[in-house]
């Protein structure tokens, strides 16, 4: 199965992901994404009662950081950091688009 087969689509805004799913998504073990839930790289990750649930824009940013980690052998900081600007161009598009300029 292709990484992109899995959760492939937008999800509503009040989805939520459980940590396995989002890691299934991923590709990687839950214990990578807790190791990166520990370090604060993932703002839009949240705990219920113990229970970790991720959102569609915390699943996007998971998969952009482990593509950078394992394709540019980048360090989570980093991969973070270029999810970040991502994750702004991303909100400006949306702007100009709705303004009717992109």
């Amino acid at each position: 199965m292709r990484e992109n087969e899995i959760f492939d689509g937008c999800l509503m805004e009040d989805s939520w992901l459980t940590l396995e799913q989002v890691a299934a998504a991923c590709l990687v073990e839950p214990n990578w994404l807790l190791r990166h839930i520990e370090a604060d790289l993932f703002p839009h990750a949240e705990s219920v009662a113990g229970v970790w649930r991720f959102s569609g824009e915390a699943l996007t940013r998971a998969r952009r950081m482990r593509q950078l980690e394992r394709d540019f052998d980048a360090v989570p900081e980093l991969a973070a950091l270029v999810a970040d600007i991502l994750e702004e161009r991303d909100r400006m598009r949306a702007r100009l688009r709705a303004l009717g300029l992109e």
